[in-house]
């Protein structure tokens, strides 16, 4: 059918012409709604976005000198995080001569991880960024 008639079957029918693929031959049109196609377009988008899961980062800072059982209150919290399907990012910041203590910290960095393995592995093994000492731990996948 020729354009012009395709546009006055429209008209008539108080809808709209929609170029579905231009680039065939001949070119492909739709006699549509399209406010109400841009809305049923919104919506399966909108739907799609509400069942797709996206994972933060949460961030649990500790020090160089912490006791066992405020490591273990921080892991709970981290294993809590990690349930959820979210990635921990574990940071223990060395301020003035604690830089001296670096074992120290990577031990309790270890600790950390050997607490919260039940629930998570760990991602990025603990490394220096600046003055702080950083480690990722991402939740267990079920397989």
């Amino acid at each position: 059918m020729s354009r012009d008639e395709a546009l006055e079957l429209a008209n008539e029918r108080k809808l709209d012409l929609v170029n579905i693929s231009p680039n065939a031959n001949p070119p492909v049109c739709k006699i549509l709604d399209y406010g109400k196609y841009r809305y049923e377009l919104q919506k399966r988008e909108k739907e799609a976005k509400k069942k797709q899961k996206t994972m933060q980062i949460k961030e649990i800072r500790l020090s160089t000198f912490i006791e066992e059982h405020d490591i273990n209150v921080k892991a709970n919290t981290a294993a809590k995080f990690l349930k959820e399907g979210d990635k921990v990012k574990v940071s223990l910041r060395f301020r003035g001569r604690e830089r001296d203590y670096v074992s120290k910290g990577m031990d309790v960095m270890n600790k950390f991880a050997e607490v919260v393995s039940e629930v998570g592995n760990v991602e990025k093994k603990p490394e220096f960024e600046g003055r702080s000492l950083i480690m990722v731990v991402a939740p267990k996948t079920d397989k």
